[in-house]
């Protein structure tokens, strides 16, 4: 098996790294409260009511029970959409890892945090969440002895894995700042996204393998940072055998780590410091690095996970998105690790080997809730049934739909195959920006109906109103609008990193003393939402979020291309997709020739998912 370290059978790395010089785990500072059923009594309803209308008395018992705290905090939340400032839990001091390590490791270190669906199937690795913490903590040191403290950020480009997890976490323990970028952008996005954050470390692994292919991640980095002079240091983790180049900057990352202390104290946060940057497309050309604080994420992450998909103790929780995009951070690392759950990290494709390889993944790992995009279903839907039933899925108990709105087909498809038409399915609306799910069928009344293809409730907090152009809200039944959010909620991100005046004119000016989410929606008759789709020149591939100015900026460097055009329009699987229309020189030759440069200037550019599927 072409693998080393991490990627060996039951983790080489982990089992021999803690085996070492264990220290027992300190007593947890702070107290923990059992949780009820929502941490609070009463109907969906009632608490949507009560935290629609007294935010502080919903979220406050829900932040003190529900996460481990350092120093309690002194003012749940002080908000004004005016000025953009947003502030949640003031004066409460805690560590993220602690809440997604250390208390589970002092009650029960056996459980298992994580599966590892390697790209090979049927060669997963459980992580339990002792040595998880134990990964984490030599990280952390490792990272401290190459000059990272609090508040430095650190990129990381890394494939869906343990390694990738254990350094997020070990960036939350030492108070860095994380930014994770997408293991498929191209290296002139690395180093964009790079150069924003001012990164000091990048960490990678040598390759990585996804679909039965080989992605050379080193040699994209080294690319990367020949052109960021902020980075001090590449650590290479190994997921292959293969050797790649080793520069004066680049460190082996195991062998480093197994020097390391297997313990590393936390460092206490205040709820409003940086958790981590997140960079997504806006309508204008360069990304944005969107900022997500502490404790408010945490909690929401936390709180949306056990409520919209009905997580209990014991449940395989498989979301199978990449940890490079919002919803690997909240529904694969942070909001299922809070929870004490076992999370699933799947670094393969759907259709690799075969087209039944996320319900056979499903049956070898008993997975209870899966989360997945429309694009997949999509994909899946034109193989036919029988992969589906040639696999048992009665593990499953909720299906979710994320990244873009889920299509009829699609939903009846993955309703009544995949779940058998008796699986709850959460279709559910939420971005980058809001850290976490804001509108799903579930929670609910107990048995409300939910209605394919419709992400329906607003969750706890989020109060949803429709705008119409002249920027009046839209009352009653059956009308559409600009959906805006009226009022803050704990997991919305604080800014864009270093431009905040982008950050108001993007999200707060459109609509003032609203969020504007850049979407647009219906309300039916029974008060319930469906998203439309994009209002501003944002298109949507494959669940993957892209400006149209992006593209176009790309393209427009070429020398025979004076004019460029992009839009987005309706493509059977990946839901949308770009069209270009471009206006030549008049002394052009190969036309050809030009189209093929301009496809590759796209995936250099951005990514291979960027490139326009026709050109004009």
């Amino acid at each position: 098996m072409a693998a080393r370290g991490l990627g060996r059978c039951a983790g080489r790395l982990l089992g021999s790294l803690c085996g070492r010089s264990v220290q027992p785990v300190p007593q947890l500072r702070g107290v923990r409260a059992a949780p009820g059923a929502a941490g609070q009594p009463g109907s969906y309803q009632a608490q949507s009511a009560q935290a629609a209308r007294d935010p502080a008395a919903f979220w406050g018992p829900l932040a003190r029970d529900t996460l481990v705290w350092d120093t309690p905090y002194h003012t749940v939340w002080d908000c004004d959409f005016s000025s953009g400032k947003i502030g949640w839990f003031l004066g409460g001091q805690l560590n993220v890892s602690v809440n997604c390590l250390d208390q589970h490791v002092q009650k029960s270190p056996e459980s298992v945090a994580l599966i590892w669906e390697r790209d090979e199937p049927g060669t997963e690795v459980r992580i339990t969440y002792r040595e998880l913490l134990e990964t984490t903590c030599r990280l952390a040191n490792m990272l401290k002895r190459h000059g990272i403290r609090r508040g430095d950020r650190v990129a990381i480009y890394m494939p869906v894995s343990p390694l990738a997890v254990a350094a997020m976490l070990a960036c939350a323990r030492i108070g860095a700042v994380h930014t994770v970028v997408f293991a498929g952008f191209s290296a002139e996005s690395l180093a964009g996204r790079i150069n924003d954050a001012k990164c000091k470390v990048v960490i990678t692994f040598n390759q990585g393998l996804r679909g039965g292919r080989v992605v050379e991640l080193k040699k994209i980095v080294d690319e990367a940072v020949k052109h960021c002079p902020t980075i001090q240091h590449v650590l290479v983790a190994h997921r292959t055998d293969n050797k790649v180049h080793m520069g004066h900057r680049d460190i082996p990352l195991e062998q480093e780590m197994a020097k390391e202390d297997p313990v590393c104290a936390p460092e206490s946060m205040g709820s409003e410091d940086m958790l981590f940057l997140l960079y997504t497309s806006g309508s204008t050309g360069t990304p944005k690095g969107l900022v997500h604080t502490q404790a408010g994420y945490l909690l929401y992450a936390a709180l949306t996970h056990r409520l919209v998909f009905d997580y209990r103790p014991g449940d395989v929780f498989g979301c199978v998105a990449d940890i490079g995009w919002i919803t690997g951070h909240s529904y694969v690392v942070y909001g299922p690790l809070c929870n004490g759950a076992t999370s699933v990290l799947f670094e393969s494709t759907p259709v690799y080997p075969d087209a039944g390889r996320y319900w056979e993944t499903v049956q070898r790992l008993k997975i209870n809730q899966f989360y997945g995009a429309p694009t997949a279903v999509r994909l899946l839907l034109k193989y036919g049934d029988s992969w589906v039933k040639k696999y048992d899925r009665s593990s499953l108990r909720t299906l979710g739909s994320v990244g873009e709105p889920i299509n009829f087909e699609a939903w009846e498809w993955l309703h009544k195959v995949v779940g058998d038409s008796r699986c709850t399915l959460v279709d559910t609306w939420w971005q980058t920006e809001t850290g976490g799910i804001c509108i799903a069928p579930r929670p609910s009344e107990e048995g409300a109906e939910i209605l394919p293809g419709m992400a329906m409730r607003p969750f706890f907090g989020i109060v949803p109103v429709l705008m119409d152009e002249k920027g009046n809200v839209v009352e009653g039944s059956n009308v559409s609008g600009a959906l805006c959010l009226s009022q803050a909620w704990p997991g919305m991100a604080r800014t864009i990193y270093g431009d905040h005046k982008r950050f108001m004119e993007a999200y707060f000016k459109p609509y003032p003393g609203h969020y504007f989410t850049g979407d647009g929606a219906y309300r039916t008759e029974g008060g319930y939402y469906q998203i439309t789709g994009r209002m501003d020149d944002v298109i949507n591939i494959s669940g993957h979020r892209l400006g149209t100015a992006e593209i176009e900026d790309a393209m427009a460097n070429h020398p025979a291309v004076p004019e460029t055009a992009v839009i987005g329009y309706p493509h059977d699987i990946k839901g949308e997709v770009a069209f270009a229309f471009i206006v030549l020189k008049d002394n052009t030759g190969d036309t050809d020739a030009v189209l093929k440069e301009l496809r590759s200037a796209v995936a250099t550019k951005i990514a291979k998912y960027a490139v326009p599927d026709q050109i004009l």
